[in-house]
């Protein structure tokens, strides 16, 4: 007797891998996800909720009067000559209060204040001060932090404070 064997039936094939179009998909949808974090990164993301957006006006209208006579002073070769840091402590000397003006005393260097794009501005104030975030002249910092954002407006700026050391003190938007 033979054996006979059962008919054999062909196997289903396997589905398609997608592998292309699973790789296009997430591909577009990343794409599309990175322009909404870009989106909501330039749009200022509406602040502080408690910040009622109005200035002390005699440091706000110093600061316009400040703008237009630095554009005036910016053709003299005297201002030319004039440091960052230099600007920045005759701002404060101008129109800040007493505690910033002792505070913005100990201040060394300004780095990119005077280049503002209004889309990421992030000028960097360094100080003789140490201990960093958590030392004892934290408070001077957020003073320093302070006074600058009254001298410079910017729509989307950071400005950070610096120890001798180069540890973070204090940052604050302007």
């Amino acid at each position: 007797m033979s054996q006979q064997y059962p008919p054999q039936h062909p196997q289903p094939q396997p589905p398609r891998k997608r592998g292309v179009g699973k790789i296009a998909g997430l591909g577009c949808a990343g794409v599309v996800v990175l322009l909404v974090v870009i989106a909501v990164a330039t749009s200022g993301g509406g602040g502080d909720p408690t910040d009622s957006g109005k200035k002390d006006k005699a440091v706000a209208s110093a600061g316009k009067d400040a703008t237009k006579e630095r554009s005036a002073k910016e053709k003299s070769p005297a201002e030319s000559s004039r440091t960052q840091a230099e600007e920045f402590r005759a701002c404060v000397a101008e129109s800040g209060t007493p505690t910033e003006k002792a505070a913005v005393e100990h201040v060394t260097k300004v780095t990119g204040a005077d280049k503002r794009n209004d889309i990421l501005d992030a000028p960097e104030v360094f100080t003789d001060f140490s201990g960093g975030l958590a030392g004892p002249h934290q408070g001077q910092g957020k003073l320093i932090a302070s006074a600058f954002a009254s001298c410079y407006e910017s729509d989307n700026g950071l400005v950070t404070v610096y120890d001798k050391n180069g540890e973070v003190l204090a940052n604050a938007n302007y």
